[in-house]
């Protein structure tokens, strides 16, 4: 006869373990910090069950997850409120729960019936969870967290587009410049998801709030940190060139002060004393095609159009309008944006030190 000391526990099911961590998200709340380890047990239960839900999504290596589960807890999570809770505490998760969380949040995001997304609809009847996490990046501590979580709801259309509207928006061109490298490329990554997904929601956005819009952008364009005036490049031809901000594209390029910017920053990387040897290559290479284009900026011209043949080490993007020119740096893509109507002496002038340069360092090259 043999006797059992240890029953194994049942698991929970999702309508039990999302009330369990609702209960557990609530206790803490109830808990001073002066209770030390109440607060500790506390804080082990929710990152017990924490895990118990990663496990419930994604199986445990052995056993492979249920479909009726997940979709049934996603459901359970949000009728039971937990999302909010789990969020307003994530500064006081241990790092191995919020990386359990980030991974469950992307997994809850994708679960629907009949083609209703419960968590989707949980976020757009608590929009005020999407300023949260925006505002987050000022807590480096779980500013990446925060920025995982919130790259999944940018990808829908309707979360995406409160947050273009928010107030909380422009804080992003803060966070960009943020001292911090991992959370600036993070935040950086965000705002990327922001301007390129829902093509049509950043045109109506741009159309609306151009002139701030592009106020803020341009210090990114002229930061003093080269990663970030190389990322915000490559960025605005992005969306720029993107269908429905056509008519966006045409009123840039039709402002001489956009254009004085581009040339500044063509002018940073010629001129540089210490260029590396990719693009003293690239300049050499292409200096009658650069040169030429140069030139024909000119006081009174029109738009011109200018073959976009230059040599890169780099496969060339698809070029939608000859109005944008590329120009000659391979680790990006930077864009001369040709227009009428310049008439600046320090323009004239720092136009033909470029030229100079560039032809200098076409000459070297020969020796």
């Amino acid at each position: 006869m043999s006797f059992s000391f240890f029953k194994q526990s049942r698991p929970k099911t999702p309508q039990e373990l999302a009330k369990a961590l609702k209960d557990s998200l609530m206790a803490i709340d109830n808990i001073t910090a002066a209770e030390v380890k109440s607060l500790e047990k506390g804080m082990e239960e929710v990152e017990k069950n924490i895990m118990t839900m990663r496990t419930m999504l994604s199986g445990d290596g052995e056993v492979e997850p249920s479909a009726d589960q997940i979709t049934q807890l996603a459901l359970e999570i949000c009728n039971e409120d937990a999302i909010s809770l789990l969020f307003h505490k994530l500064p006081i998760l241990g790092w191995e729960a919020r990386k359990n969380l980030v991974h469950c949040w992307s997994i809850l995001l994708k679960q629907k019936v009949d083609s209703v997304n419960f968590c989707e609809q949980y976020m757009e009847k608590h929009l005020e969870l999407l300023d949260f996490l925006v505002v987050c990046y000022d807590n480096k501590e779980i500013a990446l967290t925060c920025g995982h979580m919130l790259r999944e709801c940018i990808k829908f259309p309707t979360l995406s587009k409160y947050i273009l509207e928010s107030p909380c928006f422009e804080l992003f061109f803060k966070f960009i410049e943020l001292p911090t490298f991992d959370v600036a490329s993070d935040a950086f990554s965000t705002f990327k998801d922001l301007m390129t997904k829902h093509p049509t929601a950043v045109s109506e956005y741009l159309t609306t709030h151009y002139s701030e819009f592009f106020e803020h952008y341009e210090k990114l364009l002229t930061s003093a940190n080269y990663v970030t005036r190389r990322q915000s490049l490559k960025l605005l031809s992005d969306f720029l060139l993107e269908s429905p901000s056509t008519h966006i594209m045409k009123r840039y390029i039709g402002e001489v002060r956009h254009l004085k910017v581009m040339m500044t920053l063509l002018k940073v990387f010629v001129a540089n004393p210490n260029k590396p040897r990719d693009i003293k290559l690239i300049l050499a290479k292409n200096h009658e095609k650069l040169i030429a284009l140069l030139q024909s900026l000119s006081p009174g011209k029109g738009l011109i159009s200018f073959p976009t043949s230059l040599d890169y080490p780099q496969p060339r993007d698809k070029i939608k309008h000859l109005v944008l020119v590329k120009t000659c740096v391979p680790q990006f893509i930077e864009y001369v944006w040709v227009i009428s109507g310049v008439e600046d002496d320090q323009f004239e002038e720092e136009k033909e030190l470029i030229i100079k340069e560039i032809d200098r360092v076409h000459r070297l090259a020969e020796i």
